[in-house]
C-alpha cells in the first residue's frame, strides 16, 4: 500500500515581518465534521495497519502477555465515611470498576452495589470517569462522566437510599465536585464553551435545572484554571484558581455558603502556594521564601502572621503533606528520592517513617486517608521492580504493615534490576537517569535500549511498576528513563532550566545522556529507540531533527509538535495557560527561541529514523492537526526509505482507550513496531 501523502494548499501567515507558510493547515477541523480530513486520517490509519499486518501474530501476543499479567478480580483498598464503608472493584475480567458499600459495623458483611460503570459505558465509544463524590449524609453520591474524550464531563446525581436517578444533567463541567454540607447542594466548575478551561465555579440545588444555578466566581484571566476543594476540617470549600508558576486560592465558609467566596492571599508572579485547614489553623505550603517550599501555619488569612511550622532540609524538595488530629505528615524528594516525616502539632516530635525496600529508586505517595481523627496513616510505594504496594502505619507506635499489593501474574521481581545514576552532560550538570533490565540479559552493551523522556510543567517522571514495559524486558531491552531539565525531580530549578529560554537543555540532556549511556556500556550504539508522549512527543519531535541518526526508530504518542501555531492560537486549550511554560510567540523574543526547537517548523531533508506517531481524534490537549501535519511534512521532507506512521483512535482523546484491558491495545501496537524494527521484519 503506498504512503498516503497529504496534498499541499499553502497558508500565509505575517509575524514579525516574516512570512510563515504552512502546507498543511487545511488538515486542522475545529468541528471534526469535514470528510477530506476524515478519510486523510483514516487512509493513514489504513496504511499504518498495512503496514503492520505482517506482525497481527506479534501484536496479539504482546497484548495478551500484557492482560495475562492483570489479574481477573482486583479492588480498592476500603475507606470508611462516617457510618459506611466504600470499595471499588474490577470483577470477572471487567474492563470498568464497580462501586460496592457497607455499613462499617455490620456483622454480616454484607456489600451492597451502588454503581456498575461497566453499564454507563455501553452506550458510548468512550467512557471515563472524573469524580464520584457521596454526600456527606451518605444518602447520595454525584458522578462525573466524559463520554467524548476531551475532559468535558456531565455531572448526575443518584439517591442511594431509594434507588433512582435525578433527572437533572450537569453539561460542561470540569471534574471537581464539592458537597454542601446539608447534601442538598453541589458546587461545581465549568468549562469555556470554546477555549474548555476551566473558568466559573457555580451552585447548584438538587432538583432543579442547571439554568436555575447560581454562579460563584468567574476567572476572567484566561491563564488560569479553576479547581475545587474541601478542607480537612470541612469547614471550607477551596477554590484554587493557578497557572503554571502563580496561584490564588478564595475561600467559602461551608456555614456561609451564599457569601461572596473570601481571598485568602491574593496572587502574584511566581508565588505558588496550597491550603489547609485543620485544628483552627490553617497549614500552608509556599515557595515565597524558598523554592522548594516551606510549610506554615497561621490562625488567621493576614499574611504577616505566618510562622514556620517545620523543618526542611536544605537540599529537600516538599512535594506535598496531610493534617491528622495529633500529626503532619509531609512527603519530600531529596536526592531525586521521596521521603516521609511525621511531626506532632503539640510536642513537635518529628520522626522519619521508614523505606524499607532495597531498590535503589523508587517511588512514595501518600494515600486517601479518610479519618484525619485517627492515627492511621496509609501510604502507597512502587518501584521499576515492584507492583504498587499499600502500606498501613500507626503513627504512634511506628508498627506498619502491607495492606494490598497489586497481584501481577506470571512476574517475579527478582528477574528483573533497576539502577539509578547520574549522568554528566556536556553543559556539566548531572542529569538522573533510572533504569531497568531482565538479569537474563547481563551483556548491557549488546542490548536494545529503550530511552524514555518527558520534561515539562515541572512535572515528576517517577520510576514505577508498568506491566507494559516486561514486554520489553523479556525481549532483552534495557527500558531507560532520563529526566531530562524541565522536570520537577529535582526541585524548582530543574523545571526553570528547561521552560522558556531555558528549553533547548531538555532536548540536549536527552541526546547527551543517550550517548554517555552508550560509552559506558548500557544499550547497543545501533539498537536504540526512543519513546514519548505530549510534551515528551514534543521532546521526541525536536531530538530527531537535532540528531536524525541517535535512534532505529521513536514512538510519539499525542506530540505537541507545532508549538509556534499552537501558542499563537488563544481559541484552543491550553494556549494561555502556558505561555510561563513555552513563551508567547507574539513576543520576538520567544518567537525567534521557538523557532530553534519546534519539530513542526524545523523539519527538514535528512535520513529520520523509523517514526510511529499515535494520536486522538478529539483530543482537547494536543489537538489532532498536530501530529497530522508533522506526519505529513516528515513524508514530505525525509530523504530515506524509512516508515513514517500515523495511528489516530477516532473515538478517543489526550488519554486514549479507556478500559482496564483496552487501555493497552495502543500500547501493545507501539511495542509490535519496535520490536519489529529491532528484528527487521518490517
Amino acid at each position: 500500500m503506498k504512503e498516503p501523502f497529504a496534498k499541499k494548499i499553502p497558508h500565509k501567515i505575517f509575524l514579525h515581518g516574516e512570512q510563515i507558510v504552512d502546507n498543511y493547515y487545511w488538515l486542522r477541523d475545529n468541528r471534526r465534521n469535514n470528510t477530506h480530513v476524515i478519510k486523510h486520517l483514516k487512509d493513514e490509519n489504513n496504511y499504518t495497519n498495512a503496514i503492520l499486518t505482517s506482525q497481527n501474530d506479534l501484536k496479539n501476543l504482546i497484548l495478551k502477555e500484557i492482560t495475562d499479567h492483570l489479574s481477573y478480580y482486583d479492588c480498592s483498598i476500603p475507606y470508611i465515611k462516617d457510618s459506611y464503608c466504600y470499595q471499588s472493584r474490577y470483577e470477572n475480567g471487567s474492563e470498568y470498576p464497580k462501586y460496592y458499600r457497607k455499613l462499617f459495623i455490620a456483622e454480616d458483611d454484607k456489600w451492597t452495589l451502588i454503581l456498575d460503570t461497566n453499564k454507563r459505558a455501553l452506550h458510548s465509544n468512550f467512557y471515563s470517569i472524573g469524580a464520584f463524590v457521596v454526600s456527606p449524609n451518605n444518602c447520595l453520591f454525584a458522578l462525573a462522566e466524559d463520554l467524548v474524550s476531551r475532559f468535558q464531563y456531565n455531572i448526575q446525581f443518584f439517591n442511594i437510599k431509594n434507588n433512582f436517578w435525578y433527572s437533572e444533567t450537569l453539561f460542561n463541567t470540569s471534574a471537581s465536585i464539592v458537597w454542601d454540607k446539608n447534601s442538598k447542594m453541589i458546587f461545581y466548575v465549568k468549562n469555556h464553551p470554546q477555549t474548555l478551561r476551566s473558568y466559573q465555579v457555580w451552585c447548584h440545588e438538587l432538583g432543579t435545572l442547571q439554568s436555575k444555578d447560581k454562579k460563584i466566581y468567574e476567572e476572567l484571566d484566561d491563564s488560569y484554571y479553576l479547581n475545587i476543594c474541601t478542607t480537612t476540617s470541612e469547614k471550607f470549600i477551596l477554590i484554587l484558581i493557578s497557572n503554571t508558576i502563580s496561584t490564588e486560592i478564595r475561600m467559602i465558609d461551608m456555614d456561609l455558603t451564599d457569601k461572596t467566596p473570601q481571598i485568602f492571599l491574593a496572587r502574584r508572579n511566581n508565588h505558588k502556594y496550597t491550603l489547609d485547614h485543620y485544628n483552627n489553623k490553617f497549614i500552608i505550603c509556599s515557595n515565597r521564601d524558598r523554592d522548594n517550599f516551606n510549610l506554615y501555619y497561621s490562625n488567621n488569612i493576614d499574611e504577616l502572621g505566618w510562622k514556620s511550622l517545620i523543618r526542611i532540609h536544605e537540599d529537600a524538595i516538599l512535594e506535598n503533606f496531610q493534617l491528622f488530629h495529633n500529626w503532619i505528615v509531609i512527603e519530600e524528594k531529596r536526592n531525586g528520592l521521596t521521603n516521609l516525616r511525621q511531626i506532632n502539632w503539640q510536642q513537635s516530635v518529628e520522626k522519619n517513617i521508614q523505606i524499607t525496600f532495597d531498590d535503589p529508586i523508587y517511588r512514595v505517595w501518600l494515600e486517601y486517608n479518610s479519618n484525619p481523627l485517627n492515627n492511621i496513616l496509609l501510604y502507597g510505594y512502587t518501584s521499576m521492580t515492584t507492583p504498587s504496594t499499600i502500606f498501613e502505619l500507626n503513627m504512634d507506635t511506628g508498627k506498619s504493615c502491607i495492606l494490598k499489593q497489586t497481584t501481577i501474574k506470571n512476574f517475579d521481581s527478582s528477574n528483573y534490576k533497576s539502577e539509578y545514576r547520574l549522568i554528566d552532560v556536556k553543559d556539566g550538570t548531572k542529569v538522573p537517569v533510572s533504569f531497568i533490565y531482565n538479569r537474563k540479559y547481563p551483556n548491557l552493551n549488546k542490548n536494545p535500549a529503550i530511552i524514555y523522556g518527558y520534561g515539562a510543567y515541572g512535572n515528576n517522571v517517577d520510576p514505577y511498576f508498568c506491566i507494559g514495559r516486561l514486554s520489553f524486558l523479556d525481549r532483552g531491552f534495557i527500558y531507560v528513563i532520563v529526566h531530562v531539565r524541565g522536570g520537577g525531580e529535582l526541585g524548582q530549578k530543574w523545571h526553570d532550566s528547561g521552560r522558556l529560554f531555558n528549553k533547548m537543555n531538555s532536548f540536549t540532556d536527552f541526546i547527551d545522556v543517550t550517548n554517555a549511556l552508550v560509552n559506558c556500556g548500557i544499550g547497543h550504539p545501533n539498537k536504540l529507540y526512543a519513546i514519548g508522549g505530549s510534551a515528551g512527543g514534543l521532546l521526541i519531535g525536536t531530538v530527531i531533527n537535532l540528531a536524525p541518526k541517535l535512534f532505529n526508530g521513536v514512538v510519539a504518542h499525542v506530540p505537541f509538535v507545532d508549538v509556534i501555531n499552537t501558542m499563537l492560537d488563544k481559541s484552543i486549550p491550553l494556549t494561555t495557560s502556558e505561555y510561563d511554560e513555552w513563551g508567547n510567540p507574539e513576543n520576538i523574543d520567544a518567537y525567534n527561541y521557538m523557532k530553534k526547537y519546534s519539530p513542526y517548523d524545523n523539519v527538514g531533508p535528512k535520513n529520520y529514523p523509523h517514526i510511529f506517531v499515535t494520536s486522538g481524534f478529539y483530543d482537547s490537549q494536543v489537538q489532532y492537526w498536530e501530529p497530522a501535519k508533522w506526519v505529513a511534512k516528515l513524508r514530505e521532507l525525509k530523504t530515506n526509505k524509512n516508515l513514517v506512521l500515523l495511528y489516530t483512535d477516532m473515538n478517543s482523546g489526550h488519554s486514549g482507550k479507556t478500559g482496564r484491558y483496552k487501555q493497552y491495545e495502543i500500547t501493545a501496537l507501539e511495542i509490535t513496531f519496535i520490536i519489529s524494527l529491532e528484528k527487521n521484519i518490517i
